[in-house]
């Protein structure tokens, strides 16, 4: 994803749940980039994931798929 393309927005992670990606963050300790996002459905809790996890691809069932994929502006 390119530096100027907002990150933000709706996701849907592979098993079918729906996030909202807030910002990037930085980790205090290591100087790690971070995204926090939030569930969208009940609870609804915030959560911190390293970037490059959040964007990487896991192979399900033989099949690689992005681990989340961002929803289209009109569908968010």
């Amino acid at each position: 994803m390119s530096q100027q393309q907002s990150i933000k927005g709706k996701y849907q992670h592979y098993k079918g749940n729906e996030y909202e990606l807030i910002d990037e963050a930085t980790h205090t300790e290591t100087g790690e980039r971070l995204v926090v996002y939030r569930a969208l459905y009940a609870p609804y809790r915030l959560w911190a994931r390293p970037y490059d996890m959040f964007f990487e691809s896991v192979t399900i069932d033989g099949k690689t798929v992005p681990r989340f994929v961002k929803l289209s502006e009109e569908s968010a």
